[in-house]
């Protein structure tokens, strides 16, 4: 029951996240809402018991291409 309640949850966080990261209009915040959908993605995936998907979603999507993302819009000019 609780593990079908946190599965719950982490589905709506991350199709919330999902929508953030369109909408958003600061590049910034949506790179953060963007890592945070990769987060609560793993999390459902560890949920499946899918633990080395888990791992690579949260190691390589939120860890590598959120800092190489985070990089190139620190590295663009603002108007």
């Amino acid at each position: 029951m609780v593990e079908e309640i946190l599965q719950i949850v982490l589905l709506v966080s991350t199709c919330i996240f999902a929508v953030l990261t369109v909408e958003m209009r600061d590049l910034l915040h949506a790179v953060i809402s963007l890592a945070c959908m990769a987060v609560s993605l793993g999390g459902v995936f560890w949920l499946l018991k899918a633990p080395y998907v888990a791992v690579f979603q949260i190691l390589v999507y939120a860890g590598a291409v959120i800092v190489l993302l985070i990089a190139a819009v620190m590295l663009t000019r603002r108007k």
